[in-house]
């Protein structure tokens, strides 16, 4: 799985929102047990905020210099702040929860394998379901289990093999209607048996 990555996002925002991420960012790092020894200083990171949003303030006046001046300000703080999230990144070593605690974002991650999205659909008569999944690549067939209940039971052997097939859909029948069912499939590829999908549940017809 690819590691999760420290993004440098406030580059896109305008500069008041900049001014605003950058203090929420220093009041996470603040006295934060995870970042206790930053590459630079905090202090020196909230003075070239405290600068660009004067300087935000004195740029008001639509003049030239002031507005070159808020700017040059706004570089200093970027500068600041990428030291901070390269920082954040070595430290933090992948681990998501660290990064989140810094204010950082953090960027979307996907599982090397996805699973495919299960959805369950009312079959054709009373007390049937269909399964219907995304195809997945090199699956040669399907298993098909359900589980008469809310919650997931406490061994896997009171799950229900409905059947195989070799299509990424399937038909069950002959379900008690009215009643919580829980729903999930593993696919066989050349290479195995993945895991089972996450359950999803659903009232029978």
């Amino acid at each position: 799985m690819k590691q999760p990555v420290v993004v440098v996002d406030f580059t896109r925002l305008s500069i008041p929102e900049k001014i605003d991420f950058f203090n929420h960012v220093l009041g996470h790092l603040a006295n934060n047990p995870f970042y206790t020894t930053p590459d630079i200083s905090l202090e020196e990171v909230q003075l070239s905020v405290d600068n660009l949003t004067l300087a935000s303030l004195a740029a008001h006046d639509g003049s030239r210099v002031n507005t070159s001046l808020m700017h040059d300000a706004e570089v200093i703080a970027e500068k600041n702040f990428r030291i901070l999230a390269a920082y954040v990144q070595r430290i933090a070593d992948g681990d998501i929860s660290k990064i989140l605690s810094s204010g950082f974002h953090i960027s979307q991650l996907q599982s090397a394998i996805q699973k495919p999205l299960l959805a369950i659909k009312d079959g054709p008569n009373s007390g049937s379901i269909i399964y219907v999944v995304k195809a997945v690549d090199k699956a040669g067939a399907y298993i098909w289990q359900y589980y008469e209940g809310e919650t997931p039971p406490a061994t896997e052997a009171e799950w229900v093999t409905a059947g195989h097939s070799t299509s990424a859909t399937f038909q069950v029948d002959g379900l008690n209607k009215a009643k919580v069912y829980l729903f999930r499939f593993a696919a066989i590829t050349n290479t195995g048996t993945t895991d089972f999908s996450a359950p999803v549940s659903k009232v029978v017809l």
